[in-house]
Formats: structure tokens, C-alpha cells, sequence
């Protein structure tokens, strides 16, 4: 089988070293990460490259994206199925299970996560990986804006003084896969915590689920495939993802 995996680069480790192991042909495209606080911009984006892949002979399209602010809901599958893992956000992936995922957010929902591919490919603006928390994306949002109207330096200072930071977080994780050295990373991100008053933990990453996908074995419990004609539309529940008729 040929498959187009589209990927956000925060995952690009996981994902590069998943494809060079599976049976099938991988063809791996990176999209520029931070642009879940951006969901409706995040969408066309990936619209756009389902669309460019129409015509290339790939038997199906990886999205390796969980709900991610709803920037997946409403996307179409056109000629091509598009298969991608129920869950809210890539940490979710990075756990390994939505069992992991709610254990996490359920009992440290004041999380500020970290992982190698996201601090290494980091323009220093400050985005963080957000488990699924509506004010988690509010931050990142109320930060932007600042960025775009002040300049960066002065919303650093913004955000600091307002102490946005402090009120929703506790507790900073880095996840560690276990790819490459990540000390210098996870160094930083003791750093980040230790300057903010965050309680520093390390969490070790899964696999499982990124490896599933690009192997092709879609379960109907951890993925949903979107035949061609319908598109990915939120659920409210467990399932987290379903399919609509474009008809």
C-alpha cells in the first residue's frame, strides 16, 4: 500500500522513524506546528493538502491530528479515504491512548507539556502543547493577538505581568520517546518550569497509536476512516471523531 501521511511538525520525530519501519510506502509531509491556536486557519491548511494529494496513487491519506480545536472537523475526503486516530490532541499520540490521555487530564489538567520536535522547531513565541483545554487555547490566542499588536518582547511582559501563565498551569511534563538525545531539550524545559514555579515532571512517550496508523491497522475503536464523500465531523462523546455524507 502507498499512503500520504500529513503530519504537524511537532510529531515529526515519532512519525519519521514510524514510517521507515512500516510494510507500506510512506510519503510524509510536514505542516508548521502552533497552528491548532489557529483552527480555522489550520483546516484550510490541511484542506489544501488533501486536495493536492487528489491524482497521486496513494490508496489512503494519514492525518496525524486528533480534534485539535476542531481544526480537523469539516475537513473532506475527496477520491482518497482519510484515516486519522480519535483524539482530542497530539498529546493523546504521544501518550499512546485516550485511557492515558484522560487519566492525565483528569486528575493534572494544569498541564504545560513539552516534547523534543516541539522546543527543537520553537520560534521562541512561547506556544505551548495544549491537552485539550479551552483556556489553554484562549492563552495562546490572547498571546498571539499581543505578538501581533505590541511585538513579542512587550507580550512576554504582558502575559507575565497578567499572570495568565501561572493561573492555568502547575505542573510542566516533558515527554520523552526516547528518540535521539533529548537532554538539552528536557534541560529546557526544567528550566522553563523552575522559571515559572511549575512542578517539573517526565512522562515516557507511546508510540503505539502513530505506528498503528502507518501500519494500517485502523481499528474502529482508536481510528475513523472517512470514505471518500463524507467528512470528519466532531462527536460528542467517546468516539471524539465521526463521518458525515457530503450529499
Amino acid at each position: 500500500m502507498r499512503f500520504k501521511c500529513i503530519t504537524c511538525e511537532a510529531l515529526a520525530r515519532p512519525v519519521y522513524l514510524t514510517a521507515a519501519f512500516s510494510p507500506h510506502v510512506i510519503d510524509v509531509e510536514l505542516v508548521r506546528y502552533g497552528l491548532h491556536s489557529q483552527p480555522d486557519n489550520l483546516r484550510a491548511i490541511l484542506q489544501e493538502r488533501i486536495i493536492q494529494t487528489e491524482e497521486q496513487g496513494y490508496q489512503a491519506i494519514l492525518l496525524v491530528y486528533g480534534l485539535c480545536g476542531k481544526a480537523t472537523d469539516g475537513l473532506r475526503a475527496l477520491s482518497i479515504p482519510l484515516v486519522l486516530p480519535r483524539a482530542h490532541d497530539c498529546i493523546t499520540l504521544f501518550l499512546g491512548s485516550q485511557t492515558r490521555y484522560r487519566e492525565q487530564f483528569e486528575n493534572h489538567p494544569g498541564t504545560y507539556w513539552y516534547s523534543q520536535d516541539y522546543i527543537e522547531r520553537s520560534d521562541g513565541s512561547g506556544a505551548s502543547l495544549s491537552l485539550g483545554s479551552d483556556a489553554a487555547l484562549d492563552l495562546q490566542a490572547t498571546y498571539q493577538e499581543y505578538v501581533e499588536r505590541y511585538g513579542k518582547d512587550n507580550a512576554d511582559y504582558l502575559m507575565e505581568v497578567m499572570g495568565a501563565w501561572q493561573q492555568h498551569y502547575q505542573r510542566a511534563v516533558y515527554i520523552d520517546l526516547g528518540i535521539g538525545d533529548g537532554s538539552s531539550v528536557k534541560a529546557k524545559a526544567q528550566e522553563e518550569a523552575a522559571r515559572r514555579g511549575w512542578k517539573f515532571e517526565q512522562l515516557t512517550g507511546d508510540l503505539i497509536l502513530i505506528r498503528k496508523l502507518l501500519d494500517g491497522n485502523w481499528s474502529e475503536e482508536e481510528f475513523l476512516t472517512v470514505p471518500p464523500g463524507h467528512s470528519i465531523t466532531m462527536s460528542a462523546d467517546d468516539r471524539i471523531v465521526g463521518c458525515s455524507s457530503l450529499d
